[in-house]
């Protein structure tokens, strides 16, 4: 090994050791320990990252730089008109309403003309959102349709500014189908008559396919179009994250019981967190983007979206995701028009799972984004924003003389890229 390669390894080791000095403090969990190789395989690539920049940059510098970002950035910033839905088990969920301008936009701004019909119904469109995120990570797609078709953003439970999930506080397990009927709450709350677009990244996405399941006639009565963002219908428990199978069948062996261990040890594993800034920040841009050159600005928006969320929420949400099968549920979306859409690296739910659901809805849309991870519509926006935009006139959310506001992709600006 010469001289760059054992400064490298002791970056690496260095950028990895807040985390064995957690485990040090609690030697008792016999399985934090055995997790360390299964997490340590997921975050390989992201320590090599952090230790070639570690050999250049200090410390306190990339901490000034986050704090820069997090001061200059205006993303997530975007508010509507808040209100309160109530889920069946008493959890309080936060929506926001944005409504449309009554007078057309004004001329001169750069727009992008839609073409459709000329006489829309009065159409909601109903935002979901992920796993670890919240209603902020549709930033790009709601400043473009600002004023133009009213929409609903909401919190999922645990999430953003939702309240923590009564059931949880009880020990009850989350399910994919309690998330189905916060849905309809927010539904009957933020939108209780009219037609719905609903839109779903993720587990939002899994959630709409809750909703059609324990709801199908509100998808029959009411629903005028869907968008299935980056989603599964199920054999998640498949996915193999772009690890070697040793790397994957020791994560799917032990992350399960680590994540309820660290659970329950929520202050300690936080201060751990904070402690692997640096490769925390490496993982989330492994897992969240496909291209190299995504603006830092939005790439630290993603770490502090998902950092937000506390390990005890990670923990009790996981294990739905491997018992989500909802496949049978997505003919309840045949004849309605249908946005499919992946980037065609994601490594969370990768694409393929994308072309099995434009399987089951023939008629559907099925685009793959080029150069584009799991959230794609932070990565891409644009990209994301034309096919919604589309939808939204097949569905007759917008008459053809509706615009919508140009948002730029979120390439590196001294690199910059073509649209896909």
């Amino acid at each position: 090994m010469d001289e760059v390669e054992a400064r490298i390894a002791a970056a690496a080791a260095e950028a990895l050791a807040p985390r064995a000095a957690v485990n040090a403090v609690t030697g008792g969990w016999r399985r934090a320990g055995i997790a360390g190789a299964a997490i340590g395989v997921v975050a390989a690539g992201a320590a090599a990252g952090v230790a070639v920049e570690r050999l250049t940059v200090g410390r306190g510098m990339r901490k000034k730089a986050r704090l820069a970002l997090d001061a200059a950035g205006p993303y997530g910033t975007l508010r509507g008109t808040p209100g309160t839905a109530t889920a069946d088990d008493g959890t309080a969920l936060h929506y926001e309403v944005d409504e449309p301008d009554a007078a057309p936009a004004a001329a001169g701004a750069r727009r992008r003309r839609l073409f459709g019909r000329k006489t829309p119904a009065a159409v909601t469109v109903v935002f979901s959102h992920g796993y670890c995120l919240s209603q902020d990570s549709w930033h790009f797609q709601r400043a473009a349709l600002a004023g133009v078709v009213r929409t609903v953003h909401w919190d999922q439970r645990s999430h953003g500014r939702s309240g923590r999930g009564r059931a949880q506080e009880r020990g009850e397990p989350v399910t994919i189908e309690q998330l189905g009927r916060d849905l309809k709450a927010v539904v009957d709350a933020a939108a209780p008559e009219g037609p719905l677009v609903l839109v779903g990244h993720s587990m939002g996405g899994m959630t709409m396919m809750a909703l059609a399941d324990q709801f199908p006639e509100l998808v029959r009565d009411r629903v005028v179009g869907v968008a299935l963002v980056g989603t599964s219908g199920g054999k998640l428990s498949e996915v193999d994250f772009g690890l070697p199978v040793v790397g994957v069948n020791a994560v799917r062996r032990v992350l399960p019981g680590v994540l309820k261990a660290l659970g329950s040890q929520v202050d300690l594993v936080e201060r751990g967190r904070r402690a692997t800034a640096d490769l925390f920040a490496g993982v989330v841009k492994r897992y969240s983007f496909g291209s190299r050159d995504v603006d830092p600005g939005v790439a630290r928006f993603a770490e502090r979206l998902i950092e937000s969320t506390p390990i005890d929420v990670v923990a009790e949400f996981y294990p739905a995701f491997t018992e989500h099968d909802k496949a049978e549920a997505l003919p309840l979306f045949a004849g309605l028009p249908v946005l499919v859409l992946a980037g065609d690296r994601d490594l969370i739910t990768p694409s393929a799972h994308s072309e099995v659901i434009a399987s089951a809805l023939p008629d559907a849309e099925l685009v793959l984004v080029p150069d584009a991870g799991h959230l794609v519509m932070l990565e891409h926006p644009e990209a994301v924003t034309d096919r919604l935009a589309d939808l939204l006139v097949r569905a007759g959310a917008v008459p053809g003389a509706t615009t919508v506001g140009g948002h730029g992709n979120t390439a590196h600006p001294d690199r910059p890229r073509e649209r896909p």
